[in-house]
């Protein structure tokens, strides 16, 4: 049995003098004391205290100190409460513009974008070009008739038209949403239909692991189902390649009431004399930006709508004052479109910052090949998920032996907890001295509550810090302020990342269940955390989720940070489920390497981990074999509907099968209730599950 290799809290890494002086944060901070003598602070958590005590005048300071543009100066930068906040009311702006800013700053050769993929292929594309781009299609949007407030919807991969596509949508005061490609047609059409799209940019289809994957049929069936379609725009991947199978649909007007199909190609290459002269559409601080949406695992996806004002204050703060992202840093987050980072991702042009795409398999050809991709690039600033990390390590990947990773400065590591084995891992094999930040945030904001600070310390397994302007805390059920104790993450004071409201939510009835139905007028997010005294934070994963073991609540995280450092664990998933009446049981389910059974030394194994280094308490009830773990297509177990499909929820109920990344992974979880539905009359001290 193999022993954790870095202890909870031990200090890792400590920025240089040098670099934290150099930081985006310390100029706002000298920026800032020389606004008012009386703004300056010793250490971060006296600037965090005053940005959520005195809100206004903290992103007062922002929209300042960024310059950010608007044809109409706000009447104030915020008013109301949780429920009712306006932000900068009576601006008029648009995110897009602010994304161009650096197109005129930069040099003729200074990349916007660059997109490698399986095949190896890189493209580069210059800030001018980049700009003209998206003047182009703007203007192509505009004379086919897309006005401020339509939506445009897009199924497509992490390639350049994508990044187009989405600045020029804005830049037309359009609302944006998008689909990965490999999403199943029923996923589309429970997003999109929501939100009656006019048109729709998507792809003919798409390669990954080496294998080309068509998507015509499946767009003609989505196409149909979205009655409120003027437009189709096709984007032809695969025809170039010979197979693809849109191309009879392009050029086409197609009955009455059909929508007219339309080549990328066509639409970009027509000519447009107005495209030099294009003039961003300002709209209103409310003015919906996009719109993303929740996993929709267990129901109808949450359509989620964020504004103009409020994304972009808070990605200026997120890019500059946290991730310190600057003109000549690149960015590559791993990530596919439809999931939120990858707005995040494209938010990086903000800071000047070139935004590094890819479009794949991250282990296609080679299990390093994200980490090819950062060398090569020469990435800066580099995003993984601790699910990938957790794979590269037990593939015994080491980068840091046969690639060049010197212009490496950080890794931001989110979508799930992340351990101090993590850490340590990306310490030892990756780079001694890279910034490790591990951050949690959500879809709902499009950002992060807790993440990363330049000029702090890394300790093994924490999150440095609560952002700035997030008033997050950590609650008792009862709302008590606990510190260095797990409770509910909450935010107290509005912020402008929250969502404006969900689309079709008719008396935002929706919303407030979601997030202030247990404490009145604060945010409660569904994330267990600890804040330490120090100001640092531990995620344990969601609260619906919880290990309730005696009384005594235990996060996931905690569980999988132990069972899956034992040598011949892969991967798992644990619930606390009501198995049989009355009785709550927990339920541990393992991966293990090919060839490795559960037997019951590995058991005993595993068992004894759990108890020495976690507690009694930790030791579950029944340690089962499965062959998957189900996931979301956003890379999140699936602990909720395994729970409610252990305790006799119909399969097709407990989960949407098109919200999974792995639909079959679930079905090996029946035998197990089925167990449970026959043994149910076995005496108590019976485990309801074959071991």
């Amino acid at each position: 049995m193999s022993a954790p290799t870095v202890a909870e809290g031990t200090l890792l890494w400590s920025p240089t003098i040098q670099r934290a002086s150099d930081s985006g944060l310390a100029h706002y901070l000298e920026w800032l004391s020389g606004q008012d003598a009386g703004l300056r602070f010793d250490d971060y958590n006296a600037l965090w205290r005053w940005s959520v005590s005195r809100p206004a005048e903290f992103w007062g300071s922002l929209w300042k100190y960024f310059d950010v543009q608007s044809s109409a100066k706000y009447v104030s930068v915020l008013s109301g409460g949780m429920m009712d906040a306006k932000w900068f009311e009576g601006c008029r702006l648009n995110y897009a513009e602010h994304l161009l800013r650096h197109e005129s700053r930069a040099l003729p050769q200074e990349l916007a974008l660059v997109h490698t993929s399986e095949a190896g292929h890189v493209t580069g594309m210059a800030w001018g070009e980049f700009g003209a781009q998206v003047r182009r299609l703007a203007v192509a949007l505009q004379e086919l008739g897309v006005r401020p407030g339509d939506r445009i919807v897009a199924i497509l991969p992490n390639v350049p038209q994508t990044v187009i596509a989405m600045v020029a949508c804005v830049a037309v005061g359009a609302v944006w949403s998008t689909a990965s490609p490999e999403f199943g047609v029923q996923t589309v059409i429970d997003r999109f239909r929501q939100i009656e799209p006019v048109m729709m940019i998507a792809v003919d289809g798409y390669v990954f692991g080496g294998r080309t994957f068509g998507r015509a049929e499946e767009i003609c069936q989505i196409a149909s189902s979205l009655p409120t379609l003027r437009h189709v725009v096709c984007l032809e991947k695969l025809a170039k390649q010979g197979a693809g199978g849109l191309s009879s649909m392009c050029d086409t007007e197609g009955a009455a009431g059909t929508p007219k199909w339309l080549r990328w190609e066509a639409l970009m290459d027509r000519p447009s004399p107005a495209a030099s002269q294009f003039q961003f559409v300002r709209v209103t601080w409310n003015h919906p930006l996009w719109i993303l949406f929740s996993s929709g695992t267990t129901g109808l996806p949450k359509a989620i709508v964020h504004g103009h004002a409020g994304m972009l204050l808070e990605h200026l703060k997120l890019l500059h004052l946290h991730l310190d992202l600057r003109p000549g840093a690149r960015l590559f987050f791993y990530t596919t479109t439809g999931w939120m980072m990858w707005n995040v991702a494209v938010a990086a042009l903000l800071s000047g910052a070139t935004v590094v795409l890819y479009d794949g398999s991250p282990t296609h050809g080679t299990a390093d090949r994200l980490w090819r991709i950062a060398a090569e690039r020469q990435v800066t600033h580099m995003g993984a998920s601790p699910t990938f990390l957790q794979s590269q390590k037990a593939a015994g990947i080491r980068p840091c032996e046969d690639l060049d990773l010197h212009a490496l400065e950080m890794i931001t590591v989110s979508g799930s907890p992340c351990s101090p084995e993590h850490f340590s891992w990306i310490q030892e094999a990756v780079k001694p001295d890279v910034w490790i930040a591990s951050q949690s945030g959500g879809t709902e904001i499009c950002s992060a509550f807790v993440g990363a600070v330049p000029t702090l310390p890394v300790y093994a397994g924490e999150i440095q810090a609560r952002m700035l302007g997030m008033d997050v805390h950590s609650w008792s059920d009862t709302g008590a302020e606990l510190l260095d104790e797990i409770g509910e993450l909450v935010v107290t004071r509005p912020f402008p990342s929250m969502p404006l409201y969900f689309w079709n939510d008719v008396d935002r009835k929706r919303y407030t269940d979601s997030y202030f139905r247990y404490f009145s007028e604060v945010w409660r997010h569904g994330d267990y955390i600890k804040i330490n005294g120090r100001g640092g934070c531990y995620i344990y994963g969601r609260s619906d989720s919880t290990l309730n073991r005696h009384g005594v609540r235990i996060g996931t995280a905690e569980v999988y940070r132990l069972v899956e450092q034992v040598p011949g664990v892969l991967d798992s998933l644990v619930v606390c489920s009501e198995v049989r009446s009355g009785t709550l049981q927990m339920l541990l389910f393992v991966v293990l390497s090919p060839g490795r059974s559960l037997d019951a030394t590995l058991r005993e194994v595993i068992e004894l981990r759990l108890r020495q280094q976690g507690s009694p308490r930790h030791v579950p009830d029944v340690i089962a074999q499965v062959e998957a773990i189900p996931y979301t297509l956003t890379g999140k177990k699936m602990e909720v509907p395994v729970r409610r499909l252990l305790e006799g929820t119909p399969i097709d109920s407990a989960a949407s099968r098109d919200a999974m990344a792995n639909p079959d992974a679930l079905d090996g979880f029946l035998r197990y209730r089925f167990t449970v539905v026959a043994q149910s009359d076995k005496p108590e001290s019976e485990s309801g599950l074959p071991r």
